[in-house]
């Protein structure tokens, strides 16, 4: 396999992992471990640690010596810096969505109604993703590949922040009002009142992830 060959499927692997992450199906201090993952991909050794690298460096994944790579657990300052590019594109996306077409409005609801039947179904971890695909599709709404594809990786380490959560049913069940909400007001062009309860609802968001970090780092001390 050439080297441009091994770049496009290492990048392909990291775009599985990712979604991995995610979805939850990864849970921060996953062992990465080059042979299984390599056979599950039917990738090469090689191929699988570039991924791996790659995911290093999207701050995913933690290289342990002579533990080789995990899933990262995130920090308290990672929050904070998750929470700071939420803010900067999330409520910049509010703001921007006068210019956005009312089919691109609409599709917001897609997510929210598919996290509202999750938890309708005591499917949790579904919740979780599907609140996360609701954030992306607002980001969206500033019509950037560029950002989308930045964003979709701060969803991931999000989702990182998600699994500290000690009871999921709890920690998920607060935001699906709050998302419904949300998509109703930008659905109907109340961008003022949107980006206030957005304001509201990441600054509620950060200090509970906080907390669960914080909580996290003192149990596994």
């Amino acid at each position: 396999m050439s080297d441009d060959e091994n770049g496009v499927a290492a990048e392909s692997v990291v775009d599985q992992l990712r979604d991995r992450i995610s979805s939850g199906a990864l849970a921060p201090g996953t062992p990465l471990r080059d042979a299984a993952l390599a056979e599950d991909f039917g990738v090469s050794r090689n191929t699988l640690r570039e991924a791996v690298r790659l995911l290093v460096h999207e701050g995913l994944a933690v290289h342990q010596l002579y533990k080789g790579a995990t899933v990262k657990r995130l920090s308290v300052a990672d929050v904070h810096d998750i929470y700071a590019a939420r803010r900067a594109l999330e409520l910049r996306a509010v703001e921007h969505s006068f210019s956005a077409s009312q089919e691109a409005l609409d599709a917001l609801d897609v997510p929210v109604s598919a996290a509202e039947r999750s938890a309708a179904a005591d499917q949790w971890n579904a919740t979780g993703t599907r609140s996360l695909d609701f954030h992306r599709a607002i980001v969206r709404l500033l019509g950037s590949e560029r950002l989308d594809s930045f964003f979709r990786t701060t969803v991931a380490q999000l989702r990182l922040a998600f699994a500290e959560a000690p009871h999921e049913p709890e920690f998920q069940r607060h935001w699906v009002e709050r998302d419904r909400e949300l998509c109703d007001l930008l659905r109907s062009g109340h961008r003022t009142q949107a980006a206030a309860a957005l304001t509201r609802y990441l600054d509620d968001s950060e200090r509970l992830i906080v907390d669960l970090v914080r909580a996290a780092q003192q149990r596994r001390a």
